[in-house]
């Protein structure tokens, strides 16, 4: 098959898991694939303002906020914003019940509850060391994810409390909090049509279950030997870790690079 698009999860995918670098082959295999001129796309749970480091190695597409916005150079081609007055209301209600409630704009940011198994999630779903800003006055932005920070049973008193929304657990301590669904195959789908590119003509690579569905919206999908176990059961081929250079060792197996 010659494929035209890769669309790469980032943290424990094209960043290593380990310490949060792009490993040296990882670079080298994202040059090759641009030399080929293949698109590049990096598909992430971050604001695109943590992505700066992607735009470096010469990324220029990013699906960011699991799905939720979507931009390719300076242009916007897919975005789902959260209705002002549903922010207000369930910041409102975090606020009041002491939870830790995470917004993305294309930055990120946060109400003023900060809590060690917010902080811990946050490093492991976005290499985060600490807290991102307190925004008092998000509601002044437009948002278009919001993301809770506890278990199960906190994240039942939402849903009692606002049946109307949608609630994605995505991680043991996160739920994505949304007014329409997002993800990232919806946004895969949107890139795909933005390039004219089927999707039989696409791969992904991706490390946990927000990956899955996006592996299945493509030809080809690639599980990182570090992944879930859940995504690498429905994988079409599974690499060897992010550390371990699983990126190249992948794209030179079946020979794209």
């Amino acid at each position: 098959m010659n494929y035209k698009i890769v669309f790469f999860d980032v943290d424990g995918t094209l960043v290593n898991y380990e310490d949060g670098r792009i490993e040296e082959s990882t670079r080298n295999a994202i040059e090759r694939l641009k030399n080929k001129g293949i698109h590049i796309v990096a598909a992430t749970g971050r604001p695109l303002s943590m992505c700066q480091e992607l735009r470096n190695i010469g990324i220029e597409t990013f699906i960011t906020a699991n799905g939720a916005y979507v931009k390719h150079q300076d242009q916007v081609i897919h975005k789902i914003p959260v209705a002002k007055e549903i922010v207000q209301a369930v910041k409102a209600f975090a606020d009041e019940n002491k939870q830790s409630l995470s917004f993305f704009t294309e930055q990120l940011s946060m109400n003023n509850v900060q809590e060690e198994k917010t902080l811990n999630a946050m490093q492991e779903t976005l290499s985060l060391l600490e807290f991102p800003d307190i925004n008092e006055d998000i509601l002044a932005q437009e948002v278009y994810l919001m993301c809770l920070y506890g278990d199960e049973d906190i994240e039942k008193k939402y849903t009692l409390k606002f049946p109307h929304l949608l609630f994605k657990r995505w991680h043991p301590y996160i739920t994505n909090v949304l007014q329409h669904d997002v993800s990232k195959s919806i946004a895969v789908q949107a890139v795909l049509d933005y390039f004219d590119v089927s999707p039989k003509e696409a791969l992904a690579f991706g490390d946990g279950d927000n990956d899955i569905d996006m592996l299945e919206q493509v030809g080809f999908g690639i599980a990182m030997g570090n992944g879930s176990e859940a995504l690498k059961k429905g994988a079409d081929y599974v690499t060897k870790k992010s550390a371990e250079g699983g990126i190249d060792f992948a794209l030179r197996m079946l020979q794209i690079i």
